[in-house]
């Protein structure tokens, strides 16, 4: 049978490890074991809040947390004061000023592993106290009575009760917002107490607000009222929700006779799982899926009329885990380690990398370690997150390098029957994975005995034992850093089995006391070979009916650390004998204590000192670390030895160093300090680095060889041979030959490439940086026919490198995108105006635009008839639609087109009216304003009839008003104020009008008087001067005739209109103002830079309002 190669990932190994190595000197990276969940719920009752936090690792990890994003000290609240203990306490009176999002760090030198966050909520829910007045309303008016309820942890239950009726105090209620609402009301719904209450089932508490009450006067028959929708408001809706959860929707009406609710779904049928409750009014969906998105349609309706809400139902999902979380690894140094982060959800989780708890930049989601080093162990954690939620996953990666270790005791004895099976145990840790090996009786030959299985994890199992398998079986874990290898005993008992079933029923009483174990006693020193080996003796103590699990040997010695206890050793609880390897020079003496399930007990007596001669050193440095922070610079340090381990005095290290590769001789220094500069080194050469110990005794044993690097510098050399594919509109493949090894002067970092569109304003530009070794890659997100330049440049450590010679290449024709709006308006018969805005996206040049409608089926929601019509015109941004049927629906869809196709479609639907109703109703008209305007004058309105006025920008982004206002003409004859508020227009009788002009008249006498002052001494008039150095081109415009008539000279006042009124005429023309002087200073009556006074000469502004005519309307601009 020929030998294996085990192989195992970290995540595998730790579990592993952690139980068998944590205490030994191999080293561990950080891990999470246990946390607090989120959120955590503070109530008002709790006395504290305990946030837990639990990781291991070698050397332990200590702990550090932020709240909020920010470092947080844990304050006087904690129970610890070190940081080696994660979980804090927060007591009673503190829990509202610590509500936040906190995150739980775990560190040693290995790297840093970090929690989700934990969100602290502190909730105390409760209703203020409050006067409510109560609520008229005449009979058959819809009403709705407002619940408000306190924020709290969700779920939360509304209910509503009044005293007033029957046990059975529910009313109906939004299972939305919980308001209660009453789509007509009558007169026995008068009541003086209404209560919201609303209920906290986490939490468990319930809490009431204060009672409301309702007076419906009544009359002999309610009028009859057309159908509204109290719940939802306007015209549309939308409704997200995540998988999984339940649909519900709502709509309550108000009107006279009460209306009907009935629900459709457009272009589908609602689904089977679909329940209607409340009288119809509530549509509930359970569990719903992809497939039920969509518009659905609620439609109000009574002998007066119908009315018709639309929702879009959109699914989302949070993020997860597409084929679970990223595992850790354990990787060989110089091999390349992928971590990938495969998560799903909608919208698209972002994916945010750190390692060990620092963010650094990756654009997607794959980690690449190229030609992978020890120094990038470490704690990766991959983050997903949308607006529903987060996952985080640590990913711990070890890169080295390990001779096998065979975990499993040598000289383990296993016993099986003869013709039984058994497994004989070998489990290995190694780097890279060990070749596995077994052979009997140290025969050189493998077993090839088909009864022999290898298992997956190294061990040996045997089919049917026969009695000549027993013996010594010898295990051996084989890779490049080294070799072990255990033995095994196999015991064949060559008996049978007989099985013999009694049952044997007896009663008894035990009462045992257990306690920790005595200290043992008569602890003697014996030397073995030499002084620095010696065997250690004691008699065990009295166990307390608990047996004794193992024996702990302790130390002090008084040159270091005089009167410190530590611990040197461990025995088995059967064994009361040890052997000690001791360091030289040091004055040693020892004690022992035991350990059973109870407890630790006391230590002996510690025994008489035994002083160990001086020797030569033990050991080498470890943890050798070579570092270029300079380009001809390379630090090296390495972790000195413990004073216990210097064995003598004059410890000194001698550093020894050459260039690999090439003949060279040991460069050699002795020194005293643990780390050593060399200087003047060649960028970025490797190097062999050993460190060798010795003291006034001699030398240690001899080092190994590490590598490492001199400085880097960045690289001198741009990528070559820089190609571009444009695979379509957006998307473009672009290659490069790597740049020469010589020139990089580093560890290769990735790539940057730049992205210059200079046909944008600023020569926009686009950075994106590759990690990793790459001659290729892929961009997206480019615009449609654009005109960009490409340059690649490498970096690595020390920074960037030149960029290459840039590529200019142009992005094809795309298809524009959606339609902002489509509007259908002045509905006739047989007619229907639409009225849309071009694309907000055009993507190449508009040629266009197709123009669908259909017509629809009212009952089935089919479509009937279809149209299609080709818009040529790029200009075009509307299309009256002629012949079509009399009071029917029909839907209409709108796409741009350019050369490369049509885009997205824009639907909206509309009724064309049937003969006989009034066309003068409901019309709508469009004009264009010029920017430049301060005002556009609506005419052609009628008396007493209430208008909607609406200002839009000319590209209709988003459908958005600039201003929206409701305005009434009014009738012939009807007295009209010019101020807000009925104050009159006529200000020329105002105490500050008359002490304004006072002033001018005052300031025009002095000035006229300086002036000829100045000019009877030949002097220049200053304001003259300045204003023949900086001419007011608009002021040369004005003179004494127009003082109230400022003009941009773009758009000049209407004929007959006056802008400023100063009689208080309440003429139609005065009412078209426009802005005086004072607009166009930073504030009143105040000196300007050039001496002279501006006043405030303007009555009311009418910024942002509308004020109403008799059959006119002026809109500010």
């Amino acid at each position: 049978m020929q030998p294996y190669v085990l192989r195992r990932t970290l995540s595998s190994t730790q579990s592993l490890l952690s139980n068998l190595l944590f205490d030994c000197w191999m080293e561990q990276l950080p891990t999470i074991v246990t946390y607090s969940s989120g959120p955590i719920i503070a109530l008002s009752r709790d006395n504290n809040i305990t946030v837990t936090c639990e990781a291991r690792g070698n050397p332990p990890p200590e702990y550090r947390w932020t709240k909020d994003g920010k470092d947080f000290i844990l304050p006087y609240v904690t129970n610890k004061t070190d940081h080696t203990y994660g979980s804090f306490v927060l007591h009673k009176k503190h829990l509202a000023q610590f509500q936040g999002k906190y995150r739980c760090y775990a560190s040693n030198k290995l790297g840093t592993a970090m929690t989700e966050e934990i969100e602290l909520i502190f909730s105390d829910p409760r209703f203020p106290k409050e006067v409510i007045d109560p609520i008229v309303v005449e009979e058959g008016e819809p009403v709705i009575l407002k619940c408000n309820p306190p924020q709290g942890v969700a779920p939360r239950q509304i209910y509503w009760m009044s005293h007033a009726i029957d046990t059975d105090m529910f009313f109906f209620r939004s299972r939305i917002d919980g308001d209660l609402y009453f789509s007509n009301a009558l007169q026995k719904d008068s009541r003086q107490d209404y209560y919201c209450n609303a209920r906290f089932t986490r939490i468990g508490l319930m809490v009431q607000k204060t009672a409301m009450a309702v007076l419906v006067n009544s009359s002999e028959a309610p009028e009859v009222r057309k159908p509204g929708l109290l719940l939802p408001s306007g015209f549309q809706s939308e409704k997200v929700l995540m998988k999984g959860e339940n649909l519900q929707l709502e709509c309550i009406p108000k009107g006279f006779p009460t209306p009907t609710i009935k629900w459709k779904k457009l272009a589908d049928n609602l689904p089977l799982r679909t329940q209607y409750k409340n009288f119809g009014k509530l549509l509930t969906i359970t569990a719903v899926e992809e497939r039920d998105e969509g518009r659905y349609t609620c439609t109000a309706n009574n002998s007066a009329g119908e009315i018709v809400h639309y929702i879009d139902v959109i699914v989302e999902e949070p993020p997860k885990w597409l084929t679970g979380p990223p595992q850790s690894q354990l990787a060989v140094i110089g091999s390349d380690v992928h971590i990938k982060c495969s998560v799903s959800g909608k919208p698209l989780p972002t994916i945010t990398w750190r390692r060990n708890g620092e963010l650094f930049r990756v654009l997607d989601d794959t980690v690449v370690l190229h030609n992978a080093r020890p120094e990038d162990s470490a704690v990766y954690q991959c983050e997903a997150s949308n607006s529903h939620g987060s996952i985080l996953a640590n990913v711990n990666i070890m890169v080295m390098n390990v001779a096998p270790m065979i975990l499993t005791r040598d000289y383990q004895v296993y016993m099986v029957v003869l013709g039984g099976n058994i497994i004989m145990n070998c489990s290995v840790f190694s780097s890279p994975p060990s070749e596995i090996s077994w052979v009997k009786d140290e025969t050189p030959e493998p077993i090839e005995d088909e009864r022999f299985i290898f298992l997956q994890n190294g061990s040996l199992q045997l089919i049917s034992a026969d009695k000549d398998d027993s013996g010594s079986y010898l295990c051996v874990a084989n890779n490049s850093e080294g070799k072990s290898a255990i033995t095994a005993i196999l015991d064949v008992k060559g008996i049978s089995l007989r099985l013999n079933i009694c049952v044997c029923v007896c009663v008894c009483v035990c009462v045992c006391v257990a306690d920790v174990p005595d200290a043992p006693t008569n602890v003697v020193i014996s030397e073995l070979k030499s002084p620095r080996n010696v065997h250690l003796s004691w008699v065990p103590g009295s166990d307390h009916n608990s047996s004794v699990t193992e024996f702990i040997v302790e130390f002090e010695e008084n040159q270091w650390e005089p009167g410190r206890w530590k611990e040197l050793h461990k025995v088995p609880g059967n064994q009361a004998t040890a052997e000690l390897a001791l360091h030289g020079h040091l004055n040693y003496q020892f004690r022992v204590y035991a350990v059973n399930a109870v407890g630790p007990g006391p230590p002996s007596e510690p025994t008489q000192r035994h002083k160990t001669p001086p020797a030569a050193p033990d050991r080498n440095p470890e943890n050798i670390k070579i570092q270029g922070p300079l380009p001809h610079q390379m630090d090296i340090s390495w972790e000195p030895l413990l004073p216990i381990e210097h064995n003598g005095p004059g410890l000194e290290y001698k550093v020894s160093y050459r260039r690999l590769g090439v003949e060279d001789l040991w460069q050699e220094y002795v020194i005293k300090r643990h780390s050593f500069v060399v200087r003047n080194t060649s960028t970025f050469v490797p190097y062999e680095i050993k460190i060798h110990s010795r003291n006034s005794l001699g030398w240690g044993p001899e080092p190994k060889v590490v590598t490492g690097y001199s400085g880097e510098d960045v690289p001198t050399t741009a990528p070559q041979d820089v190609a571009v594919e444009v695979i379509n509109s957006t998307v473009l493949r672009v290659s490069w030959a790597p740049v020469p090894l010589a020139t990089l002067r580093g560890h290769l970092g990735g790539h940057n490439w730049s992205l210059l569109n200079p046909n944008k304003s600023l020569n926009e530009r686009q950075s994106l940086s590759f990690r990793g070794k790459r001659s290729h890659a892929i961009v997206h997100g480019l615009k449609p026919l654009s005109e960009y330049r490409l340059t690649v440049s490498v970096f690595n450590n020390k920074g960037n490198g030149p960029s290459s010679d840039p590529v200019t290449f142009n992005t094809p024709e795309g298809v524009p995108g959606q339609v902002p709006v489509l509007t259908a308006s002045n509905a006739q018969k047989d007619s229907i105006l639409l009225v849309w805005g071009p694309p907000l996206e055009a993507n190449g040049i508009l040629t266009g635009y197709l123009l669908q409608y259909h017509l629809i089926n009212e009952t089935t929601l089919e479509v009937v008839d279809s149209q299609e019509i080709n818009i040529t015109g790029a200009d075009t941004t509307q299309q009256q639609l002629q012949d079509l049927e009399e009071g029917s629906l029909y839907r209409f869809l709108i796409s741009g087109c350019t050369r490369a196709g049509c885009g997205p479609q824009l639907a909206q639907e509309s009724y064309t009216i049937t003969q006989g109703r009034d066309l003068s109703k409901g019309l709508s008209s469009i004009a264009a304003v010029n920017s430049s305007q301060s005002f556009h004058i609506i005419d052609g309105l009628e008396p007493g009839t209430v208008y909607t006025v609406r200002l839009m920008a000319k590209r209709l982004l988003d459908n958005a008003s600039i201003f929206e206002d409701i305005i009434q003409t009014r009738v012939k004859g009807e007295r009209r104020e010019r101020c807000v508020g009925g104050r009159q227009s006529n200000f020329s009788t105002q105490g500050w009008f008359i002490g304004t002009m006072c002033a001018v008249a005052l300031l025009t006498l002095v000035g006229l008087m300086a002036c000829f002052v100045r000019r009877n001494k030949g002097g220049k008039y200053a304001v003259k001067e300045k204003e023949d150095l900086h001419p007011d081109l608009e002021s040369q415009g004005m003179n004494d005739d127009t003082f109230c008539e400022y003009s941009d000279s773009e758009e000049k006042p209407l004929k007959g209109s006056s802008l400023c009124s100063m009689n208080g005429d309440d003429t139609v023309g005065d009412t078209v103002s426009r802005d005086s002087l004072v607009d166009y200073t930073d504030g009143g009556g105040e000196f300007s830079e050039d001496g002279s006074f501006i006043g405030e000469y303007s009555g009311c502004k009418h910024r942002g309002s509308v004020t109403s005519l008799n059959d006119t309307a002026q809109l500010p601009l």
